[in-house]
């Protein structure tokens, strides 16, 4: 029987440190699986000089059919079983990592992929890999730690871009390095606390190694976070990698506004936004005025709301409709109840207009296409005496 070295006394007090409840270790990796077992030492038996131990609470790991199997066999079978002889060895608190944490990439017709070889299957890899690092990054109670060193490349770069797509300030990108001939050798998952010998693969000249001696680092990855700039369905719900990442380059292009006034509808450069209908109202009459030499609205002005808003709306719903009927009867109470007074009424719907524009679009797009402030009234509130315009230089089309 091997035998076992206590754990370091040290580490117990300080190896739950972490703020985050749930902390998420995730790898890819080919037909190497010593990856997990030696990212899981480095963060939490011998982390980097300063920094504290961290100690995941669960373990992830996405692979090819083949890799899945070949990791499930070395990490988590009775024998050998590295993954659970690594927390006995290092004294580890209980890690959630089963079978059923091992996700296989799956083709387009749902078989497990053999490996990742054709345009196709790196589609499917793209998407597995965002998809997971999406849905795990929805909690904001949760940590992600996220390995690139194993597996194909591609692997890894989907990974770390699908970081970029979605890690919070809390998450973490890193890679694992392994000294001299202790990288990529079969037999070696981590450094023991014991001696345990396994040899070189010159097959000439086989030397002995003591995994004791073995040197294991973390070098953290520092990536751009984008997160904040996507809109909420896709921080929320299922899209492609494809998909994301074009919406995401949206936010760096000039947008295109076209507004569709027979079928109500808004499309910032080819993305549709749901307004409702006095939201929509709202936004076609300064759309309107964008086109004109008068962008700007003053809606305390009767000459405007009621000589090109009402107007507009009865053209929009119909005159006689219930829609047109409501918008004007809620702005002419509001304009009699509040003395003269229409701010009140169309504050909160340029608020929700703007939050509509923000939840469909990512923050950074729809900065560029939100209603804006521009100018107060001597006397006035700055909300209810200012002027309100979409953005300068903002490309318009309307279609009636």
């Amino acid at each position: 029987m091997i035998p076992v070295s206590p754990p370091d006394p040290q580490l117990k007090f300080t190896m739950n440190m972490s703020a985050f409840d749930r902390r998420i270790l995730i790898c890819t990796t080919g037909m190497s699986p010593q990856v997990v077992t030696e990212t899981l030492f480095a963060l939490a038996v011998r982390p980097s000089a300063g920094q504290q131990p961290w100690v995941p609470t669960e373990v992830h790991l996405i692979s090819t059919r083949q890799g899945a199997e070949h990791a499930r066999l070395n990490l988590l079978s009775t024998t050998p079983g590295w993954f659970h002889k690594l927390r006995a060895d290092y004294g580890l608190p209980p890690i959630l990592f089963t079978p059923e944490h091992i996700h296989c990439i799956e083709a387009q017709d749902g078989q497990p992929l053999e490996d990742i070889r054709t345009p196709a299957d790196n589609e499917a890899t793209a998407d597995r890999i965002a998809e997971l690092i999406r849905s795990f990054s929805q909690q904001e109670s949760a940590q992600l730690h996220v390995s690139i060193a194993g597996g194909r490349k591609t692997m890894g770069y989907y990974l770390g871009y699908a970081m970029s797509l979605y890690g919070r300030a809390q998450d973490r990108l890193s890679h694992v390095l392994v000294n001299g001939a202790f990288e990529s050798h079969p037999e070696f998952y981590y450094p023991t606390p014991y001696e345990r010998v396994i040899h070189t693969r010159d097959p000439k000249n086989p030397l002995a190694l003591d995994c004791r001696n073995a040197q294991v680092d973390l070098a953290e990855i520092p990536f751009v976070r984008l997160r904040d700039g996507l809109p909420q369905r896709l921080l929320h719900g299922h899209a492609r990698f494809t998909e994301t990442i074009e919406i995401a380059n949206l936010a760096h292009a000039s947008p295109v506004l076209r507004i569709d006034l027979r079928r109500r509808s808004v499309e910032v450069s080819g993305l549709p936004v749901a307004l409702g209908e006095s939201g929509f109202a709202l936004y076609a009459w300064l759309a309107k005025r964008a086109l004109t030499d008068e962008p700007e609205v003053d809606w305390t002005d009767p000459a405007q709301w009621d000589g090109e808003f009402v107007p507009l709306v009865r053209r929009l719903f119909g005159e006689f409709d219930s829609v047109s009927e409501r918008i004007e009867e809620s702005l002419r109470r509001n304009f009699k109840e509040r003395s003269n007074e229409t701010a009140h009424y169309f504050l909160p719907l340029l608020s929700r207009v703007n939050k509509a524009l923000e939840e469909a679009l990512g923050e950074a797009l729809a900065r560029r296409v939100q209603v804006v402030r521009v100018g107060e009234k001597r006397g006035r509130s700055a909300e209810t005496g200012s002027r309100y315009r979409l953005p300068a230089d903002l490309p318009i089309e309307i279609e009636s």
